[in-house]
């Protein structure tokens, strides 16, 4: 019988633990987490993310504030507006939603996060202290699923781990998090040769490529742990998961799975940035 990961229902219990970390932080520290949004251009799902990660900042006592930009920002506009919320004492973490129009340089403007705010774990610096083992945010999906993992005690350690997919906010810290609990791990994506080789050998599969039942689900190996990081229009994720949940050990369902650990870990990092402030 395959462990359903119901990442709905683990990000519903932690939401209840985060309401009384907002009433503690309210009533002895006087101060309410604020998280600062920045949504740069007329995306309709981008939009729609951001109103759901404010609806989940009001279900627990904190505050959102939404910076709106036209399509037509440059980096050095977007800089300014990065720049007054870091100097801004009321404000926690700060999210800058992805993807931003093309003209923009959206890595220099990830990094230009303070670091204390970047509850989104988007930072170059907190991407190396992350994978150095140091303390840092988490990038919220992959640290997402590792909170996931734990909840259902999963097992880790001296696993075979493939994640296919090379993301600087998935793929790549996805793979040092899971290298740091001492898994081994190989790192694919959607050039890699034999990729049906390399995901057959996998006790853990991250799908993390982005595109929708790009991985078989033939290629994965009875008994492996199955996690699907994609969403798609089409109401499915990267893995093919029809052809594997039965034989998995356990398996995010799509949706349901790895989304609302995503937008529960940004709330809980910016708990934790008012808390550490």
């Amino acid at each position: 019988m395959s462990i359903l990961l119901d990442g709905s229902k683990v990000a519903l219990e932690t939401e209840e633990k985060l309401k009384e970390r907002v009433e503690v932080l309210k009533e002895k520290k006087g101060f309410v987490p604020i998280l600062a949004t920045i949504l740069v251009g007329d995306d309709p799902a981008s939009a729609t993310y951001v109103k759901m990660k404010g609806n989940a900042c009001e279900r627990i006592g904190m505050k959102s504030i939404k910076v709106e930009l036209p399509s037509s920002t440059s980096t050095e506009e977007l800089l300014s507006e990065i720049s007054k919320l870091n100097s801004n004492k009321e404000v926690h973490g700060i999210l800058l939603q992805h993807p931003v129009p093309e003209q923009i340089d959206e890595r220099i403007c990830f990094d230009a996060i303070d670091d204390k705010k970047d509850v989104d774990g988007v930072t170059s610096l907190g991407f190396g202290r992350m994978s150095m083992g140091e303390e840092a945010f988490g990038s919220c999906t992959p640290q997402g699923i590792m909170r996931l993992l734990d909840h259902y005690q999963i097992e880790i350690e001296g696993k075979h781990a493939v994640v296919i997919g090379r993301s600087p906010i998935l793929g790549k810290p996805m793979a040092m998090m899971l290298l740091n609990e001492n898994a081994t791990v190989t790192i694919c994506h959607s050039r890699t040769k034999d990729l049906k080789e390399q995901i057959s050998s996998a006790d853990i599969v991250v799908g993390a490529v982005g595109i929708p039942k790009f991985i078989q689900g033939g290629w994965i190996k009875d008994n492996a742990v199955v996690i699907d990081a994609g969403y798609h229009p089409e109401k499915c994720g990267d893995i093919d998961l029809d052809q594997v949940i039965d034989r998995s050990l356990a398996y995010t369902p799509v949706p349901g799975g790895v989304g609302p650990m995503t937008i529960n870990t940004l709330i809980l990092q910016t708990v934790e940035a008012c808390e550490n402030s």
